[in-house]
């Protein structure tokens, strides 16, 4: 790896770690909106969580709990979809997907998934009542929190990996970059001198690095 590569990925795991207290606002912001008769997005994206705990709970047969209309819209799903996803705005996304697919080559499977699109948009009005932004509208904050949450997972994973391996290296990252403290100050914390100060936080963002690209 050269110095131009490694000054590159140290930058941008610096960046990362700045913006950590950023992404964390963001998600408790968001969390907090209302999108209609007194329900907020966090209450939207429970609901959305719970559905594949549903998933895996519910182990009799589909006959046995939908009628033969909804059976014929599984079937139509089932023939078209390539993957089924967790998560409203995937499954939307999905399903639209494999009506445009079918369209031409089976008209009657694609008027199936449009029809199961339209329960999937009633399922989300009726968790979000009558917001003004609409159900596209809350998706799409349900969306960017699923995506604040996974970047944050992904930085507090890689950190506490580095904390397991190298704990000097996870708490000077820590402290300058997410706590935002002075170099001089970690330094002091750390015991160390402004020399191993700069060496360790250069050989701190690599290994982050490494973790954070497994």
């Amino acid at each position: 790896m050269n110095k131009n590569m490694e000054l590159n990925l140290e930058q941008d795991v610096v960046e990362q770690l700045k913006g950590y207290k950023r992404l964390v606002a963001r998600k408790k912001w968001i969390e907090k909106q209302p999108v209609g008769s007194g329900v907020t997005v966090s209450s939207v994206y429970e609901d959305d969580k719970l559905q594949e705990l549903h998933r895996q709970l519910r182990s009799m047969p589909s006959y046995m709990y939908l009628n033969k209309r909804e059976q014929q819209m599984e079937q139509a799903a089932h023939s078209h979809l390539t993957s089924y996803p967790t998560g409203t705005k995937a499954q939307m996304k999905e399903v639209k997907q494999a009506a445009l697919h079918a369209q031409s080559a089976a008209p009657e499977d694609e008027k199936l998934l449009r029809e199961l699109s339209r329960k999937i948009e009633k399922v989300i009005e009726a968790r979000a009542g009558a917001a003004a932004e609409g159900y596209e509208g809350v998706i799409n904050r349900v969306s960017e929190l699923q995506d604040l949450e996974r970047q944050l997972k992904a930085i507090d994973q890689a950190m506490e990996a580095l904390q397991s391996c190298f704990p000097e290296y996870e708490r000077l990252l820590r402290l300058r970059y997410i706590e935002g403290r002075p170099a001089e100050f970690v330094a002091s914390e750390l015991g160390i001198v402004d020399r191993t100060f700069r060496r360790w936080r250069q050989k701190a963002s690599l290994e982050l690095v490494r973790f954070l690209s497994e």
